[in-house]
């Protein structure tokens, strides 16, 4: 048996949710809950299983969600793999610029 806190750290690499996150950028995450289209979520794309990304969540579709970076130039995000499965709702960037997100 895994066990799973609610609460758990990521880390953001690369540079797809510019100019809300940065590469670097320490989340808190709340695993679970109630997702809202515009939330920034940690999601798991079915097509890419075990690749964890940061995206924003855009509409949900066949039992999962669209995700999109914030960055247009960047499209490493459901317009190249696919629906999403959402792992939790970020809640707070606690580093190196602490702050709610938008």
């Amino acid at each position: 048996m895994r066990l799973q806190l609610p609460l758990f750290a990521a880390l953001v690499r690369g540079p797809s949710m510019v100019p809300a996150l940065r590469d670097g950028d320490a989340l808190l995450v709340r695993r679970g809950g109630r997702v809202r289209a515009g939330d920034v979520v940690v999601a798991e794309f079915r097509s890419k299983p075990g690749l964890l990304v940061v995206k924003r969540a855009v509409h949900e579709q066949d039992g999962g969600w669209w995700v999109r970076g914030d960055n247009e130039f960047v499209t490493d995000d459901s317009r190249a793999y696919g629906v999403a499965d959402v792992i939790g709702r970020v809640l707070w960037r606690y580093w190196p610029r602490p702050g709610r997100l938008q």
